[in-house]
């Protein structure tokens, strides 16, 4: 069988994330009830701009281009409100700092369902530019919930439980 070049996707779940050193998102268990599934997450607050990091190394075949992700998530009240989401990125090869500005933030909106421990997976988002995209290079990434923006109106913390991230490969393998 041969793979053919196309869009993948990535899992990136809560626990291979971060809280940034500034204004990170906080790490959570919750119990949903004994012995079923936990909640495994990352809470972002309500009304502070909070992030989280994390990094990949794509494969060869992917085509250097602009990425969209979807965010899975859980309330953690019962409101309804709009919940406004951000990824951001940079790529960096052997040798460059690390210390860089991100690439600009797409953000999405995603309305919470009015209930909490209940799964949530938002629309897929525009497309994202990562800076200094390229080959052989690992990307940086940063998630954000942008809780001041005034858009954004929902009024408990946003339990994040993992992205997905969609990428273009315009090769079958990555030899």
């Amino acid at each position: 069988a041969v793979k053919i070049a196309g869009t993948e996707t990535m899992w990136v779940p809560a626990s291979a994330m971060y809280p940034a050193t500034t204004n990170g998102a906080s790490a959570v268990q919750v119990q949903t009830t004994a012995v079923r599934p936990d909640i495994k997450a990352l809470d972002f607050l309500a009304n502070t701009n909070q992030f989280a990091q994390f990094s990949v190394a794509f494969p060869k075949s992917w085509n250097a281009g602009t990425v969209t992700y979807q965010v899975y998530w859980s309330p953690g009240g019962t409101n309804t409100g709009n919940c406004i989401f951000g990824l951001q990125g940079i790529s960096l090869a052997d040798n460059d700092t690390i210390d860089q500005a991100y690439g600009t933030a797409v953000l999405i909106t995603d309305a919470g369902i009015g209930a909490q421990k209940k799964q949530q997976i938002s629309a897929v988002s525009g497309a994202v530019t990562i800076a200094n995209v390229g080959d052989s290079k690992q990307t940086y990434f940063q998630f954000l919930r942008d809780a001041t923006a005034g858009a954004d109106t929902f009024s408990s913390d946003a339990r994040v439980l993992g992205i997905k991230i969609f990428f273009t490969t315009d090769a079958a393998n990555d030899a």
